[in-house]
C-alpha cells in the first residue's frame, strides 16, 4: 500500500477547511492534558481521594472507547461535517458544565459526557483530513498528529494558567475554545455527502479477527496502560503548583509533538517501524521503573515525565500509522477499532493507578505499567514482518500498488474520496 505524500507538496500547504478541522483537534487534544496541572488542586478543595480524581481520566477515557464504536454508524448516516459539528457541540456542552460542577462526581459525569463529544470528533476529523488534505495519506498523517502534539503541548500549559485562577478555569476556557472550532467548522468546512453504504455496529468488533489489527491494537492497549499511569498519577508526586505542574507538562508536550512530527517519520524510515517502535517502547518501560523505583524524589519523576514526551510522540505516530498500513480493513474501520482498544487501556490505568498507590505504595502502579509496555513491546513483534512489508511497500511504491490502494480502499471510504476531490478542486486556480 502506498502511503507516500505527493511529491513537492508540503503538509501544511492545505485547503482553509482542512485548517479548520485541524484547529479544532488541537483544542480536543487540549483536553487531554488539560486537567493534569489542576489534579492535586482538584484532591485539595473538593476533598477527593486521588482514586475519585483519576476517574477524571478513567470516565472520559472509557466513554470515549465505547463511543468509537458508533462513530462509523453515525458519520455514514448523518455525513462528517453534521458528525464533526455534533461532536464539538457536545464538547462546548459539557466542558462547560464541568467548569459549573458543584462536587467531583460532577466533573466525573461531565467528563463522560465529553468523551462522547471527543470520540465523535476524533474518528470523523482523521477521516475528513485524509480526505481532504493535499499531500495523500502520509501528509495528512503528519498534520493530524500535529495537531494532536500542539494540543497536548498547550494543553496543561493552558491548565495550569487557568488553573492557577481557578479549577474551574481549565474547563470553561475549552468550552470557549471549542465553541470558536464549532464556527469554524460550520462557516469553513463544506458540506459531506453521506457514503451510499452505511457502516453497522458490528464492523469494528469484526475487524478484531484479523490478527495483524487485532495484535497492533492491543499493543496500543499496554502501551496506553504506561502513558495514562503516567500523565494521571505522575502529577501527584511532584508536590508543584498548578503553574509549574503546567510548566513540566509543557516541556513534556513539546518533545511530544516535535518527535512525533519529526522524530517519527525519519527514524521509522531509517531504521524501519517494528525496530523504532520497539525500542521507544522499552525506552517507556525503563522510565515508568525509574519512577517507580523513586517516586519520592521529585528531581527523579520530573526528568523522566519530560523525558518520556520524546519516545510517547515516537509511538502516537508509529502506532497509527502502523495500525492504518497493515490493517486489512478500510481506514474508518480501522480508526476506530483501535480508538476503542487502546482508549480501554488508557482509561483504566489512571483508575488502577490510584487504588494501587492508595492500597499499596506509589512504587506499585509505575512498576506495573513498566511491566505491561514490555508486554506491549513483545506483542509487536508477532506483527513485524507485516509492519516491515508495509515499509518495503512505502519506500517502494508502484503503478500496481497505487491501483490495489485505489481498488480496494476508494469503495470503502466513498466518503473520503468525495472529500478528496473537492479540495483538489478548490485548489485550481
Amino acid at each position: 500500500m502506498s502511503s507516500q505524500p505527493t511529491t513537492g507538496t508540503s503538509p501544511f500547504r492545505q485547503p482553509k477547511a482542512v485548517w479548520a478541522v485541524a484547529f479544532a483537534c488541537v483544542i480536543s487534544f487540549m483536553g487531554i492534558g488539560l486537567v493534569d496541572p489542576i489534579l492535586p488542586a482538584l484532591a485539595t478543595q473538593l476533598d477527593a481521594s486521588h482514586t475519585e480524581v483519576e476517574l477524571l481520566f478513567t470516565s472520559y477515557l472509557v466513554v470515549t472507547a465505547f463511543a468509537m464504536l458508533v462513530t462509523g454508524v453515525v458519520s455514514s448516516r448523518i455525513g462528517a461535517k453534521r458528525t464533526l459539528i455534533l461532536g464539538l457541540a457536545l464538547i462546548v456542552v459539557f466542558a462547560t458544565a464541568a467548569g459549573l460542577a458543584a462536587d467531583i462526581a460532577g466533573i466525573v459525569g461531565f467528563r463522560a459526557g465529553w468523551g462522547l463529544g471527543n470520540a465523535l470528533f476524533i474518528a470523523t476529523s482523521l477521516a475528513v483530513i485524509v480526505g481532504s488534505a493535499s499531500g495523500g495519506f502520509a501528509g495528512a498523517i503528519v498534520l493530524y498528529e500535529t495537531a494532536l502534539g500542539i494540543g497536548i503541548a498547550s494543553g496543561p500549559l493552558l491548565g495550569g494558567l487557568l488553573g492557577d485562577i481557578s479549577w474551574r478555569g481549565p474547563f470553561l476556557g475549552v468550552g470557549v475554545l471549542m465553541l470558536l472550532a464549532l464556527v469554524a467548522t460550520v462557516v469553513l468546512v463544506p458540506p459531506t455527502p453521506k457514503p451510499a453504504h452505511p457502516s453497522s455496529l458490528r464492523e469494528p468488533l469484526a475487524a478484531l479477527r484479523h490478527r495483524s489489527l487485532r495484535n497492533t491494537s492491543l499493543t496500543g492497549l499496554l502501551y496506553n496502560w504506561g502513558f495514562f499511569t503516567l500523565l494521571g498519577y505522575a502529577p501527584f508526586l511532584m508536590n508543584l503548583s498548578a503553574i509549574q505542574l503546567g510548566g513540566v507538562f509543557f516541556a513534556w508536550g513539546l518533545l511530544v509533538a516535535l518527535f512525533a512530527v519529526f522524530g517519527a517519520p525519519r527514524l521509522g524510515g531509517r531504521f524501519g517501524t517494528a525496530r523504532t517502535l520497539t525500542v521507544a517502547l522499552v525506552v517507556v518501560a525503563v522510565l515508568l521503573a525509574l519512577i517507580g523505583t523513586f517516586p519520592g524524589t521529585r528531581w527523579v519523576v520530573i526528568v523522566a515525565v519530560i523525558l518520556s514526551g520524546a519516545v510517547v510522540g515516537l509511538n502516537n505516530t508509529l502506532v497509527t500509522t502502523a495500525v492504518m498500513s497493515i490493517s486489512p480493513v478500510p481506514r474508518n474501520v480501522a480508526s476506530a477499532t483501535y480508538g476503542f482498544v487502546r482508549f480501554i487501556g488508557g482509561g483504566l490505568a489512571p483508575f488502577a493507578a490510584g487504588l494501587l498507590a492508595e492500597g499499596f505504595s506509589a512504587h506499585v502502579p509505575f512498576l506495573l505499567g513498566a511491566v505491561v509496555v514490555l508486554a506491549g513491546a513483545v506483542l509487536l513483534q508477532t506483527v513485524r514482518a507485516d509492519l516491515d512489508r508495509a515499509d518495503a511497500d512505502a519506500a517502494n511504491p508502484g503503478p500496481i500498488a497505487d491501483a490495489e490502494e485505489a481498488v480496494t480502499e476508494v469503495p470503502a471510504l466513498e466518503e473520503e474520496a468525495v472529500l478528496a476531490q473537492e479540495a483538489r478542486a478548490r485548489e485550481r486556480p
